[in-house]
C-alpha cells in the first residue's frame, strides 16, 4: 500500500492518491498493533460497472430500479427500452402520468422513482453525425459520457470539459446540471447548441440558437421534466493532452492561494480530508507533448484506511489533526500526463452520498471555509470534502445561470447518517444564497428555489405549455415545482 509520509515517501500516480496516501499513513500511525489495515471498506463498496449499468434489477414480481447509492428505488409498472423515436412516440403516447427517463442512476434525489413507466434510452446511443468544418457533433441522447469521449477522440475531437465521472447518459448528465471544475469552463450544458425534444404527446420540436431558442435554454437542464431528449448537437474541441500535478497544502494555505491557483490553471479544484488541516490540489493544463505518464490503478484502500481510522480515534478529533500534521509529508507531489478524458473523470467504486450547492464566487472560500468548521463539529465525517469552480451560463435551471460560482460537495459513505447533509449544512449554503446541485441531495423547496432562480416561473410556463397533463411528473416533481398532483 502506497503511504505519503516523512518516514516513507513515495511517488504514485494515480489522482488523488497524494489525499489518499496521507490518510493512509495516519492510519497507519494511528493503528499500530491492531493488525493489517483493511482492504476494503465491507459495507461501502461496489462494482461499478454493475451499479453503473443504468437497468432495472429482476424482482419476482415487477421489476424493480435503483440508484447508484442504493437510496432511491422504484418498481415501475413498465419499464422501456425504446431503439428510436418512432417507438419512443408510440410509448409515450400510450403512457399514464409519471413517465420517467432513466441513465446510469448516478443522481441522490428522487428524479427518477416513479410507479408509471420508466424510459430508458440506452439503445439510443452513438454518433449521428459530425460537423469537422463547424466543430460540432450530433450525438443520440442516451449516449454515455464515456463513449461519447472515445467516439470523439477517433474523429481527433474532444468535450471542452468532463465531470470527475463520465459514466453517465448525455441527456441525464445535462438534465440536472453536470459539471466539471474551471474557471472559465462551463457546465457540460453549456455547448449544447441544439436539440431534439420530444414532447409527452409524442412529437418532435426541433430547438437550436436560431429557432425555439428560449426552449433551448430552458431544457438545456430540465431535470427530464418537459419530454425526453433524443438528440444533442454539441460544440466540441481539438483533442487535447493534459498534464495533471496533485499536492498537498495545509487548508488555510489552499485557501489563500485557491483564487490564484484557478486563475493560473485550465482545471484546478480541491480535497479538503477533514480533521487532518491538509486538502489535495489537482491541476490540470494543456499539455503539447505526446508522451503519456500513467497514474496506477485507483487504490480504494486508502479510503477504507481513512474510515479505519476514523472507526478507531473518531472521538479524538485533536489526536487525528495532531497525527496528520506531524506525519504527511507535504512534499510529495504526482503527475500523469494523457488524453484530457482519461484524466478528467474517474472511476468511484466505493458508494457514497452526496449534497453540492453552487454559491457566487465571490463567497466561495468563505462559504467552503464555514462549511469546514460546521463538518468538523462532528467526529463522524471522514469523506474528503469538494471545492471546484464553474463559469456561469443562460440555462433557465442552470445552478450557474448568469453567475460565476464555486462548488462545495459534502460526500457521506453508503450506509452511514446523511440527514445532517439536509440540516446542518445546507443551513451554511443558504447563508449563502447556494443553488442545489439538481442530482444531489438538497431541501431546497419550491418558494426558495424562485428565489434563486431569476428564470424559475419561466421554467415552469414552459413545462405547463409541452405538458399540460403532468405525464413527466413523479411525486418529487410534483412537490418541487409546487404542482398540484391533480
Amino acid at each position: 500500500m502506497h503511504r505519503l509520509s516523512k518516514a516513507a515517501p513515495v511517488s504514485t500516480q494515480q489522482r488523488r492518491a497524494a489525499l489518499k496516501a496521507g490518510a493512509s499513513a495516519i492510519a497507519a500511525l494511528a493503528l499500530a498493533g491492531h493488525g493489517p489495515l483493511a482492504r476494503a471498506a465491507q459495507s461501502g463498496t461496489a462494482s461499478a460497472s454493475a451499479a453503473d449499468s443504468g437497468l432495472p434489477a429482476a424482482d419476482a414480481g415487477r421489476q424493480s430500479w435503483q440508484n447508484w447509492s442504493g437510496i432511491q428505488s422504484c418498481k415501475p409498472t413498465a419499464i422501456a427500452t425504446p431503439a428510436n423515436e418512432t417507438e419512443l412516440a408510440a410509448l409515450l403516447r400510450g403512457a399514464e402520468r409519471g413517465v420517467r427517463c432513466v441513465g446510469s442512476g448516478h443522481s441522490f434525489t428522487a428524479l427518477v422513482p416513479t410507479e408509471s413507466t420508466l424510459v430508458s434510452l440506452d439503445r439510443m446511443s452513438g454518433i449521428v453525425s459530425i460537423d469537422k468544418v463547424a466543430g460540432t457533433v450530433t450525438l443520440q441522447a442516451g449516449t454515455r459520457l464515456a463513449l461519447v469521449s472515445r467516439l470523439l477522440d477517433a474523429q481527433g475531437l474532444a468535450m471542452r470539459n468532463l465531470p470527475d465521472i463520465d459514466v453517465q447518459s448525455f441527456a441525464g448528465a445535462i438534465a440536472t446540471g453536470t459539471h466539471g471544475t474551471g474557471q472559465n469552463l462551463p457546465a457540460l450544458h453549456a455547448d449544447v447548441i441544439g436539440m431534439r425534444l420530444m414532447t409527452p404527446d409524442g412529437n418532435i420540436v426541433e430547438c437550436n440558437e436560431q429557432s425555439n431558442a428560449d426552449l433551448l435554454s430552458a431544457a438545456r437542464v430540465s431535470l427530464g421534466a418537459l419530454g425526453v431528449l433524443t438528440q444533442v448537437t454539441l460544440r466540441t474541441v481539438p483533442a487535447y493532452n493534459l498534464h495533471r500535478r496533485v499536492f498537498l497544502k495545509p487548508i488555510e494555505a489552499m485557501l489563500e492561494e485557491a483564487p490564484a491557483l484557478a486563475e493560473r490553471h485550465r482545471n484546478f479544484e480541491f480535497y479538503y480530508l477533514p480533521f487532518t488541516g491538509y486538502a489535495a490540489g489537482i491541476v490540470h493544463d494543456v499539455y503539447e507533448g505526446n508522451d503519456v505518464l500513467t497514474p496506477q490503478p485507483a487504490d480504494e484502500a486508502m479510503l477504507s484506511d481513512l474510515k479505519r481510522l476514523r472507526d478507531w480515534l473518531g472521538h479524538f478529533p485533536k489526536l487525528r489533526r495532531w497525527m496528520a500534521q506531524r506525519f504527511i509529508d507535504a512534499d510529495q507531489t504526482e503527475e500523469a500526463k494523457n488524453r484530457s478524458w482519461r484524466l478528467l473523470a474517474t472511476q468511484r467504486p466505493t458508494r457514497f452520498n452526496e449534497t453540492e450547492c453552487h454559491v457566487p464566487r465571490s463567497a466561495g472560500i468563505d462559504c467552503v471555509r464555514e462549511v469546514i468548521a460546521t463538518l468538523e463539529k462532528r467526529d463522524d465525517v471522514y469523506f474528503p470534502l469538494e471545492f471546484r469552480f464553474v463559469k456561469g451560463d443562460d440555462a433557465w435551471l442552470s445552478p450557474f445561470y448568469q453567475r460565476d460560482s464555486c462548488s462545495i460537495a459534502v460526500h457521506t459513505a453508503h450506509g452511514e447518517p446523511y440527514d445532517y447533509l439536509l440540516s446542518e449544512i445546507d443551513l451554511v449554503y443558504r447563508k449563502y444564497e447556494g443553488r442545489p446541485h439538481w442530482g444531489k441531495l438538497h431541501a431546497v423547496g419550491p418558494d426558495r428555489l424562485a428565489a434563486l432562480y431569476p428564470r424559475w416561473n419561466d421554467f415552469l410556463a414552459a413545462r405547463e405549455k409541452l405538458d399540460p397533463e403532468g405525464k413527466m411528473l413523479n411525486p418529487y416533481l410534483h412537490q418541487l415545482f409546487g404542482v398540484n398532483r391533480g
